[in-house]
């Protein structure tokens, strides 16, 4: 509420101006048609991408520009920080799909599904039991 003899005219995304102070919040919405793209082209990245992270992102993104949802509220229904949803907007308003998607960075390399750890490649191989007494 403006204060007595402040008129306030209400602006776009839900902000306020009051005398010559700016109230209220910022949206955040994805810019797909800034990179030429449709709602369902993230939803195609989504379902195409070939990291578990970037399908998540492209479908938090998509949700995000089909259903109007701010990102602090996709953020609580997939159990992410809204910082972390909100950095993926901005990312994919600067960068394109290209910067939203999951690119390992650093780390132990993952174990393949079949191979031995790296520690067990490390050692002697085990011998057999010997025969003889017990002790």
């Amino acid at each position: 509420m403006p204060a007595e003899g402040i008129e306030a005219e209400l602006l776009p995304s839900h902000i306020a101006v009051v005398g010559e102070a700016v109230v209220g919040s910022v949206v955040l919405r994805v810019d797909h048609e800034r990179w030429g793209q449709r709602p369902e082209d993230l939803h195609d990245l989504a379902v195409t991408a070939p990291h578990a992270r970037s399908r998540e992102r492209f479908l938090a993104l998509y949700e995000m520009t089909l259903g109007g949802s701010s990102a602090t509220r996709v953020a609580v229904r997939i159990g992410r920080q809204p910082q972390s949803v909100m950095q993926w907007v901005q990312r994919d308003n600067a960068g394109g799909p290209d910067a939203v998607s999951y690119r390992r960075t650093g780390g132990r390399p993952p174990f393949a599904s079949r191979s031995k750890p790296a520690s067990a490649r490390w050692c002697a191989p085990l011998r057999p039991p010997q025969p003889g007494p017990r002790r």
